[in-house]
Parts: C-alpha cells; sequence; structure tokens
C-alpha cells in the first residue's frame, strides 16, 4: 500500500486530519510598553512597580487562548530558581494545578513568600542544599507576587492560567502558539498586574492566524 493510499485510507476513517502534517496555530507581535527606567544590562529583566502597577523591565508580555475546551491534566513540576539574588525567571505563567519548585543557586538563605490571595505562603529560611526543594501547589487562576523575606528587592511573579495554551512573548513581542484546538475562543495578552488585552479569533484546523496587539 502506497502513502497516499494510506494517507486516504486513515482520513475517511477519521484517524489523521485531511491537513496531514500541519497544525493549528496562532503567531503575532504585542506592543510592548517603553522600559521604566534605564536599558538593563545584558536584558537582565526584574519586577518593577509604578503608581502600583507590577510589571517586567524590559517589558515582556503572556499571550494565552481561553475558551471552552478540554484542559489536559498539568505537566511536570516547574522552576523559579534563586540566582545572583533574583528570580530566575522573573516571570513564569503555569497551568493551574501545577506545582513550582523553588530552588536556591546563592550561598545564602532566601525565604521566599507570597501574601497572594491567589496563593499565599511562606517556605521559610533554606539553603541551597536544602532536599528536597521547597514547592508549592498553584491551583488557583491568578497572579501570584513572590518576595524574598531576607532581601526586599526581590521580586517574581507567577501567572495562574485556566489554560495549557501560553507563550512569554520575546523582547519584540513576537510570540507564537502551537498545537491549538480549533474553534471559536478568545486570544489574551497580560501585559502588567492591572493590563490584559483581549481578541477575539477563530481558529480553522490545520491554519495559522495572524493577531496583532493592540
Amino acid at each position: 500500500m502506497n502513502f497516499r493510499l494510506a494517507t486516504l485510507l486513515l482520513t475517511l476513517t477519521g484517524l489523521v486530519s485531511p491537513l496531514l502534517g500541519a497544525e493549528t496555530a496562532i503567531d503575532g507581535r504585542v506592543t510592548l510598553p517603553k522600559t521604566h527606567a534605564a536599558p538593563v544590562m545584558n536584558k537582565r529583566y526584574e519586577i518593577v512597580t509604578k503608581g502600583g502597577i507590577l510589571s517586567t523591565n524590559p517589558p515582556l508580555a503572556v499571550v494565552y487562548l481561553e475558551g471552552n475546551f478540554p484542559l489536559p491534566p498539568p505537566g511536570p513540576p516547574q522552576q523559579v530558581g534563586q540566582k545572583d539574588m533574583a528570580f530566575v525567571p522573573m516571570l513564569l505563567p503555569v497551568q493551574a494545578g501545577t506545582r513550582v519548585e523553588f530552588p536556591n543557586y546563592d550561598d545564602t538563605y532566601h525565604n521566599i513568600f507570597s501574601y497572594s490571595p491567589v496563593k499565599r505562603f511562606d517556605l521559610g529560611r533554606y539553603r541551597a542544599d536544602e532536599r528536597p526543594v521547597p514547592s508549592v501547589l498553584f491551583d488557583t487562576p491568578g497572579l501570584v507576587v513572590l518576595r524574598c523575606d531576607i532581601h526586599e528587592h526581590m521580586r517574581g511573579l507567577i501567572l495562574v492560567l485556566a489554560t495549557p495554551h501560553f507563550v512569554v512573548t520575546d523582547a519584540d513581542g513576537r510570540f507564537r502558539l502551537t498545537g491549538l484546538p480549533a474553534g471559536r475562543y478568545t486570544l489574551k495578552a497580560w501585559l502588567d498586574s492591572r493590563t490584559t488585552l483581549a481578541r477575539p479569533v477563530e481558529l480553522r484546523e490545520g491554519a495559522t492566524l495572524h493577531v496583532d496587539f493592540p
């Protein structure tokens, strides 16, 4: 049986998409705000506050798809490390139900905690050789602000989402979401703790939709 005939038979039985090898995706660009201060050397990101609004510096965005589609089980644990007295990464999006580990890579104690209503916790003081690595289960969607009780300048963000489809933009605001379900949904772009943009989208099987914000 040749390849074309096998593909036709599988298509007719509903086992493969008619567009074999094509993926349903969204790409585009988010117009990012200007940096809040002088450019950070080597793109060293940090969390800054301006007028009570938390955001990244240099700016980044989290783009994600919301809608009525099946949610897969959360994946393996993610990590937010402490390195050179900073959170790495300083912005982490996760699907609700994901466990996040907080390894310490510094030669000093850290004490990671959060007072955010979405998830309140305090890991206590621990060193780099702490085992098992301290971790927290993030099961409620929303924004969690991370801090260190010992190093007051440290800030980090975990954006807990009710979707498995999300991505962090690059420094120019470009993004690409792949492996998406066909249908009508809402595409959102999180810019800071008070700004989330939204666009209705209709995805077709095997096609790539281009969307820019704003």
